[in-house]
């Protein structure tokens, strides 16, 4: 083969592997609505009782998170970007939402996807996020959930295993049914 024949080889391969990547995410989450890139409009995908995938997060604050040392608690993992709209209008509810279930057992994480960190950490700031963010710089997390779409959040029950998933904005009623729905019913709720 000749040397543009190699060149031209070479620098196909990174572009091939992308969309080989993107359509086995897109195959794993069950080609959820909203497709790659953003979900503008809220909705349930259907999921399966699987095992949450296990990760470790580096936090944008420092220190690692790893999602099974959260058994026993109600977890929100958040896919955002500071780039998204919706990721934008939601930011500040899903903020104060969480600080309504402090002292239960209850946590949110958020997973900054596709994104810079620079801008990342500009958001946190801006909407006063107070719950562990951190940025999935390798894609793995991204690829492992068969994330398409920004927003994305899954909901993982205190055994650890996947019971809902939602694309797009949520609204502030709907996350805190959610969460009640899935605290033992002996838990007391926000406010009692």
């Amino acid at each position: 083969m000749s040397r543009r024949g190699w060149i031209l080889l070479a620098s196909g391969l990174p572009v091939l592997a992308l969309f080989a990547l993107l359509a086995w995410a897109s195959m794993k989450s069950g080609g959820s609505p909203g497709g790659f890139g953003v979900n503008p409009e809220f909705g349930q995908v259907e999921v399966s009782a699987d095992q949450a995938d296990d990760f470790s997060l580096k936090l944008m604050a420092g220190g690692t998170l790893t999602l099974s040392e959260l058994r026993g608690k109600a977890v929100m993992v958040d896919f955002w970007s500071s780039w998204c709209p919706p990721c934008r209008q939601e930011a500040q509810l899903l903020a104060e939402v969480y600080l309504e279930y402090e002292g239960l057992p209850v946590e949110f994480v958020g997973v900054d996807i596709w994104d810079v960190p620079s801008a990342a950490q500009e958001h946190i700031d801006r909407y006063n996020v107070p719950y562990p963010n951190g940025i999935d710089a390798d894609g793995i997390i991204v690829i492992n959930y068969g994330v398409t779409g920004l927003p994305e959040k899954f909901f993982i029950s205190p055994e650890g295993t996947i019971v809902k998933k939602f694309v797009g904005p949520m609204s502030p009623s709907k996350l805190r049914g959610i969460l009640n729905d899935m605290l033992d019913p002996s838990s007391p709720l926000p406010g009692q």
